[in-house]
C-alpha cells in the first residue's frame, strides 16, 4: 500500500524492534484483561449477596391531604461489580407500608410489579416516568412547596425517579447559576409590585400569592412579567 506524501519531510524516526514488541505486548495485555473481565450485570438470576440477609436502602414517607395516614416507601439495593470500576447500585426491591388498608391490595401488586422489574435488569427508568403520568379521576393535590402532584400513584413515581437519581441511574434536571439568577431577580420584582397592605407577598410555598400552576414542572410558581409567563420554579417561559 502506497502513501503519498503532499508535506516536505521535516523530521522522521526510525521505530526500534524491540519498542514495536513492547507496544504490541502492552496492546495484548490490554485486550486480554478487557476480554477477562467479568461485568456482572442484573438479571432474575441475580440473588443476595451470600452471607447478608439485609441490603442497603433508603425509606422516603409520603404524606398527603387526601389521607389521614402516611405512607412510606422503602427501595432497597444491591451493589453490582463491588470494589472495580465497573460498580454500580441498582434498586433490587421496594415495600410500601400504610396504616390504610383500603390501598392494601394495590399496594401488594404494584410492589410485587416493581421489584420484579428491577430484578429484570435493563433501564428500569421508565417505571418512575410511567408512574407520574398517573391521573386521579377525582382529582390530586398540592404538595408543601406548591407542587402539584396527579395522585398518590404519581407522588411513588417521584419518590423512585428521587431515588433513581440519588443513586445515579437518573439525571436530575438542575439549573444553571445565570438560570438560578434570573430567577431570583424576578421573584424580587414580583414580590416588590406586589408588596401592599392588602394583598399578601408570598404563600408557604416561598412563591408569590398570585403564581399559577406551571405545566413543566407542577409547581405553582409561574408569575406575569412584562407580559411574559414564567416558572419561578423551574423557568419554564413561553417567550424563551
Amino acid at each position: 500500500m502506497s502513501i503519498k506524501i503532499n508535506k516536505n519531510i521535516v523530521g522522521y524516526e526510525v521505530v526500534k524492534p524491540e519498542e514495536e514488541l513492547e507496544a504490541m505486548k502492552v496492546a495484548a495485555e490490554e485486550r486480554e484483561a478487557r476480554s477477562s473481565a467479568k461485568v456482572i450485570r442484573m438479571t432474575e438470576k441475580i440473588m443476595r449477596p451470600e452471607g447478608m440477609e439485609a441490603l442497603e436502602g433508603s425509606t422516603y414517607k409520603i404524606k398527603t391531604p387526601l389521607d389521614d395516614h402516611a405512607m412510606y416507601v422503602t427501595i432497597n439495593d444491591i451493589v453490582l461489580n463491588s470494589g472495580t470500576e465497573f460498580e454500580q447500585r441498582r434498586p433490587f426491591e421496594i415495600f410500601i407500608n400504610s396504616k390504610n388498608m383500603d390501598h392494601f391490595q394495590w399496594i401488594v401488586a404494584l410492589t410485587r410489579l416493581m421489584s420484579a422489574v428491577f430484578r429484570k435488569g435493563g433501564d428500569v427508568t421508565f417505571l418512575a416516568e410511567e408512574l407520574q403520568a398517573v391521573f386521579d379521576p377525582k382529582g390530586g393535590y398540592f404538595k408543601p412547596g406548591g407542587r402539584f402532584m396527579p395522585s398518590i400513584i404519581a407522588e411513588i413515581g417521584d419518590v423512585i425517579a428521587h431515588h433513581m437519581q440519588k443513586i445515579g441511574l437518573m439525571e436530575k434536571e438542575e439549573l444553571s447559576e445565570q438560570q438560578k439568577l434570573m430567577l431570583d431577580q424576578k421573584r424580587a420584582e414580583v414580590e416588590g409590585i406586589q408588596k401592599t397592605p392588602t394583598e399578601p407577598v408570598g404563600e408557604e410555598n416561598g412563591y408569590p400569592a398570585s403564581a399559577t400552576l406551571c405545566n413543566k414542572c407542577s409547581t405553582k410558581a409561574v408569575v406575569v412579567m412584562d407580559n411574559c409567563a414564567t416558572c419561578l420554579s423551574c423557568g419554564y417561559s413561553k417567550c424563551g
